[in-house]
């Protein structure tokens, strides 16, 4: 049954006079975990409807794509796509559609690749079209974390032309912004080998867990996915705490008080600030990695001069052989991450990857009926 919006209501319901798209009470919340009796057979992510397919939906097989959704505990992926399903709808739904589309009409679409790049977003944009009308039949040619050429036919859809055009900008939002950020994150993943590549926390509200998503199934890695996970002393820490030592005292009395075991990381921006790190090692049990800020500067002609993070490096390696970990950030794009990688710093940290995304152009186009 296709399943029409109505933000007047807060369930899902048969057709009503404002179409649009709502939610059922019913449907399970969609988690990370995989449901293993439910994998797709081949490389293909198929759905068809059946009598057995609402659990298939709702478990879709993550074993197909190079990674996980990531976990956050408030996070709920189907709320958020509810959430951009309203928004889109607001208090009339699509009128455009539902003004020149019959009821009854039914459709054939393809999702198109329209330049290169590495696809995400696959099982973000089932997850629309299920919301949307769970008898849309939806046949996927690519999987998540698959590279792409212009031309490549991602998808074809069949079913009711009304929930096809409803969950069309939608989708295409979800994946156009996750496959660009994968896009970049495989690019920069490999210029920076043998570092590996982070991102940071600077990602669309709302938008957090899709963007970090997107950022693994490009090859990258996440850094710490809020202010919950990770303590990161930064300078503005360190300035109202009164100095490093008395920033890192205060934070093993906390943890202890709190009894809390996660990974501290300590930002540094001077050699000075280094070496402070270096005679105070060995007193803070939860100090496990130091952020190397703005020690690479960009030279005239497009190079980069990274003396004073190989410095920094040299001056950590008794630290960094004991299993300290170090993070290079600032100035870090495909020119000089080479460079700042080839330096033998564990990490290179990249906001650009989620706060300056080009989208990969991916179009849904709606055959003649």
């Amino acid at each position: 049954m296709m399943k029409m919006w109505n933000s007047s209501m807060a369930s899902y319901a048969s057709p009503p006079a404002l179409g649009g798209i709502s939610f059922s009470s019913q449907r399970q919340r969609i988690s990370a975990r995989t449901c293993r009796r439910h994998s797709p057979s081949s490389s293909s992510l198929t759905r068809s409807p059946s009598s057995s397919s609402r659990c298939f939906r709702t478990c879709l097989s993550l074993a197909t794509t190079s990674a996980t959704m990531p976990y956050h505990p408030t996070s709920d992926a189907i709320a958020t796509i509810r959430a951009a399903l309203e928004e889109d709808a607001g208090d009339a739904g699509d009128v455009t559609t539902l003004a020149t589309i019959p009821m009854q009409a039914k459709a054939n679409a393809t999702m198109i690749a329209k330049s290169n790049g590495t696809v995400a977003g696959v099982q973000v944009a089932q997850w629309v079209f299920d919301e949307v009308d769970d008898q849309l039949d939806v046949k996927w040619n690519v999987n998540d974390g698959d590279q792409v050429k212009t031309g490549k036919i991602i998808a074809s859809i069949s079913g009711s032309a009304r929930a096809i055009l409803v969950a069309e900008r939608v989708v295409l939002n979800y994946m156009q912004r996750m496959s660009g950020i994968a896009t970049a994150a495989r690019a920069m993943a490999n210029a920076a080998k043998p570092a590996r590549v982070l991102e940071t926390r600077k990602t669309v509200p709302g938008l957090r867990v899709f963007d970090k998503w997107a950022v693994l199934l490009g090859g990258a890695e996440n850094h710490r996915m809020g202010l919950y996970d990770m303590v990161l002393i930064k300078d503005n820490h360190i300035a109202a705490a009164g100095g490093i030592r008395q920033a890192l005292d205060n934070t093993e009395v906390y943890l202890a008080n709190q009894s809390l075991d996660i990974p501290v990381e300590l930002e540094t921006r001077t050699l000075e600030e280094v070496r402070e790190v270096v005679n105070l090692w060995g007193q803070h049990k939860h100090l496990k990695r130091i952020m190397l800020d703005n020690m690479v500067k960009r030279v005239d002609g497009g190079g980069v001069d990274t003396t004073m993070l190989e410095e920094a490096l040299a001056i950590l390696k008794p630290l960094m052989d004991d299993g300290l970990e170090t993070e290079a950030s600032g100035n870090v794009d495909l020119d000089t991450a080479p460079a700042i990688g080839a330096t033998g710093v564990t990490f290179v940290s990249v906001g650009a990857l989620t706060h300056s995304v080009r989208a990969l152009d991916v179009s849904l186009n709606i055959e003649n009926v």
